[in-house]
């Protein structure tokens, strides 16, 4: 598109680094994509940039017209960089659930943010289904478009390229595939790429054990920002993983900091779930085999909550 060139060439092509101190003493080693390369600190460029060309492309985006989605915040900083980008409004609806980063961020690229108020800032299945039913209203409006991440399908085709990468950044050697869930959006986009590659590639999906349901568990509130929304998402395929695994916030959190310390890899509580399962799994694997993960977005919009404010 016109005029995007510049602001989207540092989407997507992010390193890939192998762990050196938080590793299993045998087994596989573990390779993690640093998605914090982005332009706005997080995997969720590479979504938000196909999903809102994707609308645009098919006339569901009019030209002066306004984004509108309910997000965590890390999707919505990615859709406000992205319309900003090609002159675009975005109305988002939010939660004090979520980190302060994140609300100035969005702000900061010229989004309107709304709030819906939570229960004690926990994230719930009921917070979550607020925020979608307030967005659904505000679409309602004149010149409003939904991008309604949980059901859309061109947020799905943005992370295929990050399976590619991952694929020729190991020349090849991937054992297994380790991701969070949200949306399912990255670990299908990912998964689907690698497959047509080695269909052999093990895929672990990895949610909340406060809020398990993907595992069959009870749906509970959650401290681990960006996953576990309480119900299945409308777009999960079961099909496309071998193995769910919990990982509880303390342990996400523990992890997350370990990064900082012992690797100097700075990230947020998704990213330390992904990597103690990651751990978990290279366990099983023999030495010169590989563990790819994620770590989803920066350890800087995440200053004011309890995963940096706990020594």
């Amino acid at each position: 598109m016109d005029g995007s060139i510049g602001a989207f060439a540092g989407i997507g092509n992010t390193p890939l680094v192998e762990l050196r101190r938080v590793k299993p003493k045998s087994g596989a080693r573990i390779v993690a994509k640093l998605e914090w390369a982005n332009p706005t600190g997080s995997m969720k460029d590479r979504m938000a940039q196909t999903a809102i060309e994707g609308a645009i492309r098919d006339g569901r985006l009019q030209p002066g017209g306004t984004v509108v989605e309910y997000t965590a915040g890390t999707t919505g900083i990615s859709l406000a960089f992205v319309c900003a980008a090609l002159g675009y409004g975005l109305h988002v609806v939010f939660s004090d659930a979520f980190s302060q980063e994140k609300r100035r961020t969005m702000m900061a690229f010229g989004a309107t943010v709304e709030d819906v108020p939570s229960d004690n800032g926990q994230i719930t299945e009921a917070l979550i289904k607020t925020m979608i039913a307030r967005a659904a209203e505000v679409t309602a409006q004149p010149g409003r478009w939904w991008c309604d991440q949980l059901n859309n399908h061109d947020a799905i085709t943005g992370y295929l390229p990050m399976g590619e990468e991952i694929w020729s950044q190991t020349n090849g050697e991937v054992d297994a595939f380790v991701h969070v869930v949200g949306t399912a959006h990255s670990i299908h986009g990912v998964t689907r790429a690698l497959h047509n590659h080695n269909s052999g590639i093990k895929i672990i999906a990895v949610e909340p054990a406060e809020s398990a349901v993907l595992s069959g568990g009870p749906t509970g509130s959650n401290r681990i920002e960006g996953i576990g929304i309480g119900f299945i998402p409308p777009l999960w395929e079961p099909d496309e993983v071998d193995e769910i695994m919990t990982v509880s916030a303390d342990e996400a959190m523990d992890m997350a900091r370990r990064l900082a310390k012992e690797e100097g890899l700075f990230a947020g509580t998704s990213s330390g779930a992904n990597v103690v399962a990651a751990l978990r799994v290279a366990e099983r694997f023999g030495p010169g085999e590989t563990v790819a993960t994620i770590l989803c977005d920066s350890g800087l919009r995440y200053l004011s909550t309890e995963l940096y404010r706990t020594p």
